[in-house]
């Protein structure tokens, strides 16, 4: 089996969950957290925006040393704001996916802050990496959702506010 199509198949999927959670987010509240160790609203909504592009970086780089580039997230004030930059980054993750070959799949890929190594896996694994990333935060946006009482879509069936009437 290839896993080429596989990983298309399961990026769209997710893609268009992924999109209907950004949409929800409410401009009023993105400095709002559940708990002081937790992220905010929009720290979480923005990194989910940009993991598509994980598939790019997988691809393109060797290895991301937080050290040498430190993340910044991009700046966000809107939910419109999230689904540009989710847009942009499913794009590239997208056209990455159509021209990647099976075989630079198998090439090594690195995560390091400095000389510390946080991961090594192959490039496709990083990018599986990347959709457990994604489904991941995307539950725990939908928690934050639920406690700011906004109704949840459906993510692989329909949720709780979606079965209302079953």
């Amino acid at each position: 089996m290839k896993i080429i199509p596989a990983f298309q198949q399961e990026f769209e999927a997710e893609a268009a969950t992924t999109r209907k959670f950004l949409a929800l987010v409410p401009a009023d509240k993105l400095d709002w957290q559940p708990h002081p160790k937790s992220m905010t609203i929009r720290q979480l909504a923005t990194h989910i925006a940009e993991i598509p592009g994980w598939v790019t970086m997988a691809v393109d780089t060797d290895v991301l040393d937080f050290a040498a580039h430190p993340y910044e997230p991009a700046p966000v004030s809107s939910a419109d704001d999230l689904l540009a930059i989710f847009d942009r980054e499913a794009a590239s993750g997208r056209q990455t996916l159509a021209t990647v070959s099976e075989e630079q799949l198998d090439l090594p890929w690195e995560m390091r802050y400095g000389d510390k190594v946080l991961a090594q896996l192959t490039k496709g694994e990083t990018i599986r990496h990347a959709f457990s990333q994604t489904t991941h935060h995307r539950a725990q946006l939908g928690v934050y959702l639920r406690l700011l009482d906004i109704p949840i879509p459906g993510s692989y069936g329909p949720s709780a506010d979606d079965a209302a009437g079953f």
